[in-house]
């Protein structure tokens, strides 16, 4: 199995992303360790301080100890005696506080759970000190989930940026290579032409003669769509079993002689808006690929059905099939597993659904040495 193929440069931003913020919840999880390590000899000194209080033998004693225990205001602490009595608080706010009492103890329980309460023994009792963690130590521990939302919207923004970059390149190397092949394809046609009328004056009522000229309208019609492509094309509400039979038909007698074609359709008429000759392109290059995977011998069924609310046309092969990995591709322009061709086929087909017809076009199903159905979605008139 080649790895390389599920890799992409979205793959390795979001590698790098997850990488970035990996090492920011480590050197963040590590630095919080520290200071809550720093914040409980802080607490641990404010516990000493009070039992030096109790122990102290003159005013000086308790005003010099008083002020060193009364610096750091960081740090939120409840002081309660051994009934769990609140005795004193530090650094909590009960400003707009209905129910002070709930409060604290609500909060005594939340210390608790976050650090192990502080015993201090006096001679006649005991008092413990719940303590929280300080806002720089609770923002410090939050601070890598929002780097992680940050570098997510950095990525989204990123992704869509460039993959909108990269679409409009690709609008105009297809509207670019479809103008210049229209105009490359303009003077061969008008030449041929132009032989044209010389033979049928040559062998007026001839059958290869009438052929020919069939093919020669259709390398006319196929120079039109490729001017289409890049504009608007003009839609309009057409009954799709003609369209289709006439498709069939054109396509049997070019298809090689062991292989079928087949229109199946539930009624006589089937309405839809499309722009007729991009239509019929997307239906012809459906069929060529089924020809190709058949490699000449074999079945093409078209199956036109309607829904409630839409139109549904099947092209189904009994050829090849194509490998589950690579059905998500073939809709890629360049993506093509025959020797010949720049694989804009399916691309075009895809655009001219998605964009002009505002339907759908995807593989509904594919297996290997089974055949494939594409399948095509329009809105229903």
């Amino acid at each position: 199995m080649n790895l390389r193929q599920y890799f992409n440069w979205r793959t390795y931003l979001v590698i790098t992303a997850i990488g970035i913020v990996s090492a920011s919840l480590f050197y963040t999880s590590q630095l919080a360790s520290k200071l809550a390590v720093e914040e409980r000899k802080k607490v641990a000194m404010f516990a000493e301080g009070i039992k030096s209080i109790a122990t102290a033998k003159n005013d000086e004693e308790i005003s010099f100890v008083t002020n060193i225990i009364t610096q750091d205001s960081s740090i939120p602490r409840i002081i309660a005696d051994e009934s769990g009595n609140i005795q004193d608080l530090k650094a909590i706010d009960t400003a707009g506080i209905k129910n002070v009492s709930a409060y604290l103890k609500q909060k005594m329980i939340e210390y608790k759970s976050l650090n192990a309460p502080i015993v201090v023994h006096y001679e006649f009792g005991s008092v413990y000190i719940y303590y929280g963690e300080s806002y720089l130590l609770s923002r410090l521990r939050y601070f890598p989930y929002a780097q992680l939302a940050i570098i997510s919207l950095f990525l989204v923004v990123v992704i869509i940026s460039i993959g909108t970059a990269h679409r409009s390149i690709q609008n105009q190397v297809w509207v670019g290579l479809s103008k210049e092949t229209a105009h490359q394809l303009g003077t061969p046609i008008s030449s041929i032409e132009g032989w044209m009328e010389i033979i049928r004056e040559e062998l007026p009522n001839n059958e290869y003669v009438t052929e020919m000229q069939k093919d020669v309208d259709r390398l006319k019609l196929v120079a039109d769509r490729f001017s289409k492509v890049g504009s608007e094309p003009k839609l309009q509400i057409e009954n799709l079993v003609p369209r289709l039979e006439e498709m069939v038909n054109y396509m049997q007698k070019r298809a090689p002689g062991k292989v079928y074609i087949s229109f199946e359709k539930t009624k006589e008429t089937v309405e839809a808006n499309i722009s007729g000759p991009l239509f019929d392109w997307v239906i012809e290059n459906l069929i060529r690929n089924a020809l190709d995977a058949m490699e000449g011998i074999g079945t093409i069924i078209i199956q036109l059905k309607e829904r409630d609310a839409d139109v549904i046309i099947d092209v189904t092969d009994n050829g090849k099939g194509i490998p589950k990995h690579q059905i998500s591709k073939v809709f890629l322009p360049g993506f093509t597993t025959k020797k010949r061709g720049w694989g804009l086929g399916l691309s075009l087909s895809k655009r001219i659904i998605n964009k002009y017809h505002h339907g759908s076009i995807f593989v509904k199903q594919s297996e290997l040495n089974s055949g494939t159905t594409f399948r095509i979605v329009l809105d229903k008139i």
